[in-house]
């Protein structure tokens, strides 16, 4: 069976749109660049990062082991044994994060940071020598190899280092004179020595020779004792290797290092081994001096235990395949996990699509299936789609509704004119008097539907004043009162106080007269309408109740709907024109207010508005 054009045309064309402009492709597309990009990035990243904290780690180890090293070199120049050198042990241990453990040569142990019963490493890191070692010095390597710290019988007595400090500064003053910056130092021994300031020299006018006096730099007591047992040991060496004749000479200098570094020299031009040799005799001596003030040879094991491998810093073939294998895998998971994501996405949208291609008479429905933005859009939508088939609905019933509310009067006027005009009723007060009230029907409808445009338009007018809400309802009270008396229906007010608004009075006795006006018609003969206004924190509550018939569940969400009645027959007998209670939402709503309806069916109802509250203007 074959369509026709006009059917065909009746059908909307879903238009067809190109692969890579479609929203998975696109999606899918922009998702593995940013995976590949991050994940290459991410690798590279954690490469470069490892292999430089790896390095740190190996330069950080290296210094850490210096740095145990030099501080044991240090406790053995300044102790004779080491019995307390426990402490030390464990806080350099704590510090570092290392194992460390002190044995002798024949691996007894002296101290160790590691639990009793611990194996050692296999081979010792260090040997712990003051005599013997370059680990340490304020100025480089040591020519001599004995740690600056050793000092032995060179170390200052307390009155030698007092008299050695007032040299220092008298020194240090006399340099200042002459333009020169200096910084008063102390080696080990406890000697003070005055040394220019890097770069802080100045020109002086006059020659600082003169501040050079010797007495500084003299050798006290206590190092003149010590320098000649040293020469006495250094003497027997010399005569062990033939050269027992040859005058010695002692030279101190106190920025050396250990207090103070010797040297020697000959009074005659030897040749340069004469001269080794009689070098190597001092520091043969002055080793022999120190090594009963130093603890003994110690060997230094860092570390873990025996079966302890050493530890990896660079980033082997193995580990690098692994950081590549993890990265693959991971970009293959993006990958899926976005196709799948990709494609939830997009089925909901595509159903969206579709509904929006629909004709308006359609009212396509989605259907919900996330709960995510997509979801709620599908919610959206159908809100929108079951929005616009009511306010079809309420379109056509407006148009039918507007017609028969002015169909009616006009009607009726329309028949008394044309039995009037034929003679058949003469024109007397009394046919009069009902022309007059349809003009008046059909006069307030007109006037509603005015207002209720208006409304629409946001072209409503008002004239807001201060109005006090207990005169508001007792105006509006006094206005209706007659037809309540007519009607058997008693009227009263109740006002909590005088609360005041900045209102319109008249849309506002017009709004509250509407209600009124229902109120009493709805109540029976003996019944009771009640008007109220009191005050709720920043709002003022208007309320008019009544003890009639009441509004049934069903129809009470429709109270304010345009032309809406509970009584289908359009009665006037019973209902007026269906547009009182739209016109006093929207007139409440122009004030900045609600308004709100509750009901219990043969028990009464209740309308009530809620309005900012205005500056009483009796208050200063």
């Amino acid at each position: 069976m074959t369509r026709g054009p006009r059917e065909r045309a009746g059908r909307p064309r879903r238009a067809r749109i190109p692969v890579r402009k479609r929203l998975l492709v696109r999606l899918l597309i922009a998702s593995v660049l940013i995976a590949v990009c991050s994940v290459a990035a991410t690798t590279w990243l954690a490469i470069e990062t490892t292999t430089r904290a790896l390095k740190e780690e190996q330069g950080q180890a290296l210094a850490d082991d210096m740095d145990i090293l030099a501080r044991l070199s240090g406790y053995a120049a300044t102790h004779p044994d080491w019995r307390d050198v426990r402490a030390t042990v464990r806080a350099l241990s704590a510090r570092t994060g290392r194992r460390i453990a002190l044995t002798t040569a024949d691996r007894t142990p002296l101290a160790d940071s590691a639990p009793p019963g611990t194996s050692l490493p296999p081979r010792a890191a260090a040997t712990v020598d003051p005599l013997h070692t370059d680990t340490y010095s304020e100025r480089g390597a040591q020519r001599t190899g004995i740690d600056p710290r050793a000092v032995g019988p060179y170390r200052l007595t307390t009155r030698e280092r007092t008299a050695l400090d007032g040299l220092a500064r008298i020194r240090q003053r006399c340099l200042t004179r002459y333009g020169l910056a200096t910084t008063v130092t102390r080696v080990p021994s406890g000697r003070p020595v005055v040394t220019e300031d890097t770069g802080a020299v100045g020109e002086a006018d006059l020659d600082a020779t003169d501040c050079a006096d010797g007495r500084l730099n003299t050798p006290t007591p206590t190092e003149e004792k010590a320098l000649r047992a040293l020469q006495e040991q250094a003497g027997g060496c010399l005569t062990r290797l033939g050269l027992g004749g040859t005058p010695l000479y002692l030279v101190v200098d106190v920025t050396e290092g250990l207090v103070p570094a010797v040297a020697a020299k000959f009074s005659s031009a030897r040749d340069t081994q004469a001269l080794h040799t009689a070098q190597a005799c001092v520091d043969n001596a002055r080793r022999a001096q120190l090594d009963p003030y130093v603890a003994p040879v110690a060997e230094l094991f860092l570390g873990g235990g025996a079966g302890d491998a050493p530890p990896r810093f660079d980033m082997s073939p193995a580990n690098k395949a692994k950081v590549a294998g993890a990265a693959g895998l991971v970009l293959a998971v993006t990958v899926a996990v976005t196709a799948v994501v990709a494609t939830r996405l997009v089925r909901p949208l595509r159903a969206l699509t579709e509904a929006a291609q629909q004709p308006p008479e359609a009212h396509a429905r989605v259907p919900v299936t996330t709960r995510d933005e997509t979801g709620i859009l599908a919610e959206a939508f159908n809100d929108l789609a079951e929005r616009r088939e009511r306010l079809e609905a309420q379109r056509k019933a407006l148009v039918s509704d507007i017609a028969h509310e002015l169909r009616s009067p006009l009607t009726n006027i329309r028949g008394w004119l044309e039995v009037t005009r034929d003679g058949l009723v003469d024109p007397d007060p009394q046919l009069l008097s009902a022309l007059h009230e349809e003009a008046l029907v059909l006069q307030r409808v007109i006037d509603d539907l005015r207002d209720l445009a208006d409304a629409d338009a946001g072209t409503l007018r008002l004239h807001p004043e201060p109005v006090p809400a207990d005169e508001l309802i007792a105006q509006v009270a006094a206005a209706h009162r007659v037809a309540a008396d007519t009607a058997g229906v008693t009227l009263r007010t109740r006002a909590d106080g005088t609360p005041w608004l900045d209102a319109d009075p008249v849309r506002l006795r017009q709004a509250l007269g509407n209600l009124v006006t229902n109120a009493v018609r709805h109540t029976p003969r003996g019944g009771m309408v009640t008007l109220t206004a009191g005050r709720e924190g920043d709002r003022v509550v208007l309320e008019v109740a009544d003890t009639g018939s009441g509004i049934a569940p069903e129809d009470l969400p429709h109270v304010f709907e345009r032309f809406w009645r509970a009584e289908k027959s359009r009665s006037r007998r019973t209902g007026g024109s269906g547009l009182g209670l739209s016109i006093v939402r929207h007139l409440v709503a122009a004030h900045g207010g609600t308004a709100e309806a509750r009901s219990t069916p043969g028990r009464g109802s209740t309308f009530t508005l809620r309005l900012p509250a205005g500056t009483t203007p009796r208050d200063p």
